[in-house]
């Protein structure tokens, strides 16, 4: 077995400056965890990004290898649960916070942090889903749990040619919905209507209604990747007895609110989290994903191929909030 292997590393190289580059690492560098996986794949998300900039909310401490999501072979597991081989796919948790993430050719990691990999994925196939799909289906779930159907109208997505937006809007217009496709990217608008997009919006679309107690009720349901003053400008703008999943932060972790929406509409703030979810239900989540739920043609459309060498360059690209879709680092490159 190899005793050493790439991994990006961040470094704070003066106060608020962080690097972040390719270096060879040690076995014995990674923490005392029983499973010891290859990583085959992983995927960048916007939590990388922050931990890959100095975000101390996500990464306590520097150095660290960012990368919440992995897929790999197993090389060892001493706590007996896999066996060496096996593929197994892990997403959440505490992998790339502050335990050394899958933006790297090994990890160790507790083995109740690792699903199989599911019938129906390919590992290249399950990391442009990675924590971005599995967020974007929990965000489904909830509005079906909550009674959403086609015939209700109209589905906004925010933030929708990010990773978390971009599978949503593949998903609810795989199963029937109209979408709605809010995005501060109009040149992208061809890229959502390929994904099943019914139309596409700028997203300072919304700005007027921020002025209003209550706006006019133009979507039945939604979903917001984006949090702040957008995801309460939605709520004002649901209709009667609908609801938005809400799961992401990217705008602000604070909004001014009222009750109007709430008590006069019957409208719904459903939270998602898809990072200490009980693994049992991740499974299931995952199933569908391989399952019923494959977008199939549309989950490569989604996806650009990059080098764990490329992987500086993308998280900048998501810092900055210009990334479009998702992309799988491949460690083979």
């Amino acid at each position: 077995m190899d005793k050493t292997f790439r991994a990006i590393q961040v470094e704070e190289v003066a106060p608020g400056k962080y690097d972040q580059r390719v270096v060879r690492r040690r076995l014995e560098d990674l923490p005392d965890n029983p499973l010891l996986l290859a990583v085959s794949h992983s995927s960048l998300n916007y939590k990388d990004a922050l931990s890959a900039f100095g975000n101390r909310a996500v990464t306590r401490e520097y150095p660290h290898t960012p990368g919440i999501d992995a897929v790999g072979e197993v090389l060892e597991d001493k706590s007996g649960t896999f066996t060496p081989g096996e593929q197994l796919l892990v997403t959440g948790y505490d992998l790339g916070m502050n335990t050394p993430g899958g933006l790297a050719e090994r990890i160790a990691i507790p083995p109740d942090w690792a699903l199989p990999l599911p019938e129906g994925l390919t590992a290249r196939e399950s990391m442009i889903l990675g924590t971005a799909g599995l967020t974007a289906a929990l965000c489904v779930e909830k509005l079906l749990e909550a009674g959403a159907r086609p015939a209700d109208g109209e589905v906004l997505v925010t933030g929708a040619t990010g990773g978390v937006g971009s599978i949503a809007v593949a998903l609810l217009a795989k199963l029937g919905f109209r979408v709605a496709a809010v995005t501060g990217k109009l040149e992208s608008s061809g890229f959502l209507t390929g994904l099943g997009a019914w139309k596409v919006l700028d997203r300072e679309s919304l700005a007027p209604f921020a002025s209003k107690a209550m706006a006019k009720p133009l979507w039945a349901w939604a979903v917001d990747t984006v949090g702040g003053e957008t995801l309460f400008n939605v709520i004002k703008s649901l209709a009667y007895g609908g609801g938005v999943a809400a799961c992401g932060m990217a705008s602000g972790a604070q909004f001014q609110a009222n009750v109007f929406p709430f008590i006069l509409r019957g409208i719904s703030l459903l939270g998602v989290d898809s990072v200490e979810l009980p693994l049992e239900k991740k499974a299931a989540t995952w199933e569908k994903l391989a399952g019923d739920w494959n977008i199939g043609e549309k989950l490569q459309s989604i996806a650009e191929d990059i080098s764990l060498e490329q992987a500086p360059e993308f998280l900048a690209r998501l810092h900055r909030g210009h990334g479009i879709g998702r992309y799988v680092v491949d460690l083979a490159l």
